[in-house]
């Protein structure tokens, strides 16, 4: 980073640290503003989204997102600017989740009592067989990774950590694929319904 040791690039100043991102997209600026401003980027998170886990994915979401749009845009003032995008980051999220759960309100449930649930459920009529047979149908043709995670978390109970010991993938990588798996289960369930 243009010869700079730790101590100096620490003292740079939050719009030095973004000229020199633009300049040379070296992540390690990013992570010099990422220290100084997790702290605030995570009180943001747990005010909108009042849960700890879904604060800290938001605030790894909010870096990613800023690596990106610094390329695009000159910012002069970092902190008003980051505060900025992590409380629209947020309601956003809040925005979509509520406009998806009540689209899919009554589906989702429907899924969450089949795969999380071990008392019997019946749908239009069918039986609890079905039921089972069409989830692992659906389950069986998701991609391994989705299939591995899906079933580790919902049959085997891990949780994301001890899945990401088991399997080697990652712990966005896990998440990825649990949510890739729910969505993907949903679609196939909801093509079986209609």
């Amino acid at each position: 980073m243009f010869g700079l040791n730790n101590d100096k690039r620490n003292k740079l100043t939050d719009r030095e640290l973004v000229e020199r991102y633009r300049y040379s997209y070296d992540g390690a600026y990013i992570g010099i503003l990422f220290q100084r401003y997790t702290h605030l980027l995570f009180g943001v998170c747990m005010k909108y989204l009042k849960n700890e886990e879904r604060a800290k994915d938001a605030v790894m979401e909010v870096f990613e997102k800023v690596m990106g749009d610094l390329r695009r845009h000159d910012v002069e003032d970092f902190r008003p600017w980051i505060y900025t995008v992590t409380k629209n980051h947020c309601l956003m999220g809040l925005r979509s989740a509520k406009t998806q759960a009540s689209r899919h309100d009554g589906y989702t449930h429907y899924l969450r009592a089949i795969v999380e649930s071990d008392e019997p459920l019946h749908l239009n009529g069918s039986s609890q067989e079905q039921v089972d047979n069409r989830l692992y149908d659906a389950i069986d043709a998701l991609k391994e990774e989705q299939r591995r995670c899906i079933r580790l978390f919902y049959f085997e109970k891990m949780s994301y950590d001890e899945i990401q010991d088991t399997t080697g993938y990652s712990y966005k990588q896990v998440k990825s694929h649990l949510q890739n798996a729910k969505r993907n289960l949903e679609i196939k369930l909801t093509q079986t319904d209609e």
